[in-house]
This record gives structure tokens, C-alpha cells and sequence, in this order.
């Protein structure tokens, strides 16, 4: 289960290491939000102990988190993020974020989503930027013929993120 979160000071921001059912997730805040969120499914030693983060806000990204992974949390909406991309890219990322949970789109569908009609490759393209997976759901887009695609974390982890997000949509309807 997600419980434990640890604190590293880092060069650019604040790290925080919080166990999950996939694995270890490392969070970098910066001063203006979630900076990066990085994946770990197969980290040995995981770090346990350690204090909350400080700040009302990092501890709200923690728990969405944690809610997350126990199938209650559907939106991260609230969360406070520090976002860095071009503008094409925070343009897809927004759109990300309005994908359902428990659903997927193509990355064609998403580029002609955007006035893109042939903007599959590009709407890849910034899917593979998108510093905050789980959060901008990249996970939900997947190839025209229903394969995975790619992911930042791997294909493994794609495929756990899905059916995690499909067993609660099941489970609520």
C-alpha cells in the first residue's frame, strides 16, 4: 500500500520517495508545485520512515496519490504543479487531463482532439516530455489498433496503470 514517504533535499527542488502498490514513485517539488514525478516499479530497497512533506500542498499531492492507488482518487485537478513544456506541449497536456478515468484514447484521436488532424506523431512526441505521468494520465493513450504504444516507465507499467484504473471504473458502476 502507499504509505511511506521520505525526504531528500535535491539541487532544483524538494524529493520525496512514496512506496506504492506499482512501486517506488519519486515526487520533485519545486517551490511552485510538482515539478517531476518518476516511476520505479522494480526499486529494491525502498526507503521507509521519514517525515511528511512541509508544505500543506505536497502533502495534498501525496494523498491524491495514495488515494490514487486505492482506487478512490479519479482527479488531480486540485493539485498545485509547476509545469515546464513548450506551449504545444502544455496544450496536450491539458487535453490529457481531460481524458476519463478508465478510459483510453488514440494518439490520433487526442491530435485531431487538438485541430491536429495528422497529429498523431506529435501528440507522441509530447506525451514522451510530459514530466508527470499517473498525474497527466499518458497512460490513457494508446495506439490506433488498441496496442499500449509507449511509456516513460515501460509497457509493463502502462498495462498496470490500465487495468488498475478499469478494475475501480468496473467496480463503481
Amino acid at each position: 500500500m502507499a504509505k511511506t514517504v521520505t525526504r531528500t533535499i535535491q539541487t532544483g527542488g524538494e524529493k520525496y520517495s512514496l512506496e506504492t502498490r506499482l512501486g517506488r514513485l519519486s515526487l520533485v517539488f519545486s517551490l511552485r508545485g510538482l515539478r517531476r514525478l518518476l516511476i520505479y516499479p522494480d526499486a529494491d530497497n525502498i526507503s521507509t520512515g521519514g517525515p511528511e512533506p512541509p508544505h500543506v500542498w505536497q502533502a495534498e499531492v501525496v494523498q491524491a496519490l495514495r488515494n490514487y492507488f486505492a482506487g478512490r482518487a479519479h482527479n488531480f485537478d486540485h493539485l498545485k504543479l509547476d509545469l515546464k513544456g513548450t506551449p504545444f506541449q502544455l496544450r496536450v497536456w491539458a487535453a490529457l487531463r481531460m481524458i476519463p478515468f478508465g478510459t483510453t484514447v488514440s494518439y490520433g484521436e487526442l491530435g485531431r482532439n487538438l485541430g491536429l488532424p495528422k497529429g498523431a506523431r506529435a501528440v507522441g512526441g509530447a506525451l514522451r516530455a510530459n514530466p508527470l505521468p499517473i498525474i497527466i494520465p499518458c497512460h490513457r493513450v494508446v495506439s490506433a489498433d488498441g496496442s499500449l504504444g509507449g511509456f516513460s516507465a515501460g509497457l509493463q507499467v502502462k498495462h498496470w496503470l490500465l487495468e488498475h484504473e478499469q478494475g475501480f471504473k468496473d467496480a463503481a458502476i
